[in-house]
């Protein structure tokens, strides 16, 4: 069980506020809010409870109030940084950008420094009293850094963001359902859900009968991921079409580089693992690994790319596969309707509570999140399995000659090599990999 080792910070009087108003989707803010917690507390100024910028790609009007408990994250912080729900009434109206104190992720560096923001912004701040930080995506690097923001960061992430009651109680009736049992398994449960799941009855309870196991799947096979890679999934002339359609919609500056670029083939693409797994392939590694038919599979994300057709395999192989649209009903999912991060909030509890949680891109925020969420609190129960997609490439590249229990052997020692927690490496995220002295006081947690 992940447990944050004792830490009190200390700050004087402010050096100003910081406004932070963070893009993408549920699991960038949440990276961007923990980022900026830190901030706040190396300069020593007064956050603003973050606010989310609205995407044409998420189309989510979400604020934080309407995903993270804001009392609680206030409270939660209150001895490490001063948190306030707005700017004063004397800085409401000023404008921000007129007076030079509006920053733009091209005015910061990726992975910036602290000395950085010491350098840069910190005279700002002290000239204007505030600084708006717009977009600030991830502009914080992990290392070097201060033992204390590390912890902080860590302290932010694990502890003080709570999803809202709304959110944690449709959570609870997803993680119920495809158990088919109403009690708290673990710390993970009592985390994500709160006071919406109940404890575990004794093992003298006689109606204790035992709950499902199911796994959860983040198959991270949307048009957006299929399209940008520029794989070829065996669709032909109709599919390159759609795809280079689509690309030129949404990923214009793509577009260009490849204009200016030597184009490289998809079988390139493929063996060097850059290629997304298809669901086909996804269905493969699971029966690799040994699960079996009747299986219970959470799927997580946004449409499969090809829908139901796309899915045949997999679904063929393991039928017992469910989402949150199909675990609710229409009246008790609709609240949720139109609201991006709030779904993908829902899918981050179903997916953390899992018996056993599979990805199938390492790169996807949501994906890196959650096993970080399940490595601080599953007390080593929690396993995440993760493929090695350039391993995986040359595993099926075999498929003509390779046996099955060859196929197995292999599979599954890709994995296991992938699912060994270790401690965090410089440079690497605290959110994905905890296992460290600023984040967890044990090791052996």
């Amino acid at each position: 069980m992940g447990t944050l080792c004792r830490w009190k910070g200390k700050f004087g009087k402010t050096n100003g506020y910081i406004v932070v108003s963070a893009n993408g989707g549920l699991n960038q803010q949440r990276v961007a809010i923990c980022n900026a917690v830190a901030l706040t507390s190396l300069l020593n100024a007064t956050l603003v409870i973050p606010r989310f910028l609205y995407s044409n790609v998420w189309k989510d009007p979400s604020q934080f109030g309407d995903i993270y408990q804001e009392d609680y994250f206030i409270n939660t912080l209150k001895d490490d940084v001063h948190i306030v729900k707005e700017l004063p009434s004397y800085l409401k109206s000023v404008d921000l950008e007129e007076i030079g104190s509006q920053i733009t992720d091209e005015d910061i560096a990726k992975e910036a420094k602290p000395t950085d923001y010491i350098s840069t912004v910190l005279p700002l701040l002290l000239q204007n009293g505030v600084v708006h930080f717009l977009g600030f995506g991830n502009r914080l690097g992990f290392d070097p850094i201060p033992f204390n923001l590390q912890k902080l960061r860590c302290k932010c992430n694990f502890h003080a963001l709570k999803f809202v009651h709304k959110i944690q109680q449709v959570g609870s009736l997803l993680v119920k359902r495809v158990r088919k049992y109403d009690a708290a398994k673990s710390m993970l449960d009592k985390q994500l859900l709160g006071n919406f799941i109940d404890y575990a009855p004794s093992k003298e309870d006689k109606v204790f009968v035992g709950p499902t196991k199911y796994l959860a799947l983040h198959l991270r096979f949307e048009v957006d991921m299929v399209a940008y890679s520029l794989c070829d999934f065996g669709g032909g002339e109709d599919e390159k079409k759609e795809l280079q359609a689509y690309r030129e919609v949404h990923f214009p500056l793509l577009i260009e580089r490849l204009k200016k670029s030597k184009a490289i083939s998809s079988t390139e693409l493929r063996i060097s693992g850059r290629c997304p797994l298809t669901p086909e392939e996804a269905g493969l590694v699971l029966a690799g690994l040994g699960f079996k038919h009747r299986t219970y599979i959470y799927l997580a994300g946004s449409q499969i790319y090809g829908g139901n057709s796309r899915m045949r395999t997999f679904t063929d192989l393991y039928p017992n596969l469910v989402t949150k649209e199909t675990l609710l009903t229409p009246s008790e999912l609709e609240p949720f309707q139109n609201f991006s991060s709030q779904l993908a909030a829902l899918d981050f509890i179903a997916c953390a509570s899992a018996d056993v949680f599979a990805m199938t891109d390492s790169g996807s925020q949501l994906s890196s999140l959650v096993s970080g969420f399940r490595t601080y609190y599953g007390g080593g129960n929690a396993p995440t399995l993760r493929p090695n997609k350039k391993r995986l490439a040359a595993i099926l590249s075999e498929n003509k000659t390779i046996g099955w229990n060859t196929f197995e052997d292999r599979v599954r020692k890709m994995i296991e090599e992938g699912q060994r927690v270790q401690t965090r490496g410089f440079g690497r995220s605290i959110y994905r990999q905890p296992r460290c002295p600023e984040c967890m006081c044990k090791r052996s947690q």
